[in-house]
């Protein structure tokens, strides 16, 4: 086999093992104050995109405390946008989860926390395979308190070097959360075996249960 030939079957692969891979520069939503969410008494929401939502949502689904985790689009321009749309690049919507969490049983930062250790916060607008900007590190926040956690805590990692290199992640007030199609939901539980999940989502999620033990639903 040639070296060309080499070169791109492995390009064939990572293509295969991505959502999607088309970048174009979006315009974004300005906004400075988040959205109110409407929530169960007692219940807390976090927002965070981190790559592809299949991989996000099955991560903090293992989670005691967590109640529900939506997978949908977040940050963008276009309203009720669809997936073939956000998938272009062009509306500006990150891929994001929307979690619902009791904070007697797990607090935002120990979100944060999981969120930091399962996906590359240092990348811009990437997370392996999957490229373009709706697959960036973005939180956006619900209110002041969640705002300076984040802020803190990405300062603390640059500060100590945990990666490396600089963390790229955002902080932003959480404009409207547009629920993603059906088929998005719970994606991971309903297709293991499909190639993605088998090789990109499942180490993430072996590492959670073997990293955070203390904090999986029992």
């Amino acid at each position: 086999m040639t070296k060309m030939k080499k070169l791109f079957g492995i390009a064939a692969v990572f293509t295969m093992l991505s959502c999607h891979s088309k970048e174009k520069q979006p315009t974004t939503q300005q906004i400075t104050e988040p959205v109110q969410v409407e929530q169960e008494k007692g219940l807390e929401t976090a927002t965070f995109a981190g790559g592809c939502f299949w991989c996000t949502e099955a991560v903090f689904l293992e989670l005691n405390g967590v109640k529900t985790v939506k997978s949908g689009y977040i940050g963008g321009k276009t309203i009720n946008p669809t997936y073939r749309e956000v998938s272009t690049g062009e509306t500006g919507h990150a891929e994001a989860i929307q979690i619902e969490f009791d904070p007697k049983k797990i607090s935002f930062g120990e979100l944060m926390e999981v969120f930091f250790a399962t996906h590359d916060p240092t990348t811009l607008n990437q997370q392996g395979a999957d490229v373009g900007t709706q697959y960036r590190s973005e939180i956006f926040y619900h209110n002041n308190e969640q705002k300076k956690l984040a802020e803190d805590y990405i300062a603390l990692l640059d500060k100590e070097n945990t990666y490396g290199k600089k963390v790229v992640t955002v902080v932003s007030p959480a404009p409207k959360f547009y629920e993603a199609e059906d088929y998005h939901q719970n994606y991971y539980s309903q297709n293991k075996e499909q190639g993605y999940c088998s090789y990109v989502i499942t180490p993430k999620v072996e590492k959670v249960r073997k990293q955070f033990k203390d904090k999986l639903k029992k």
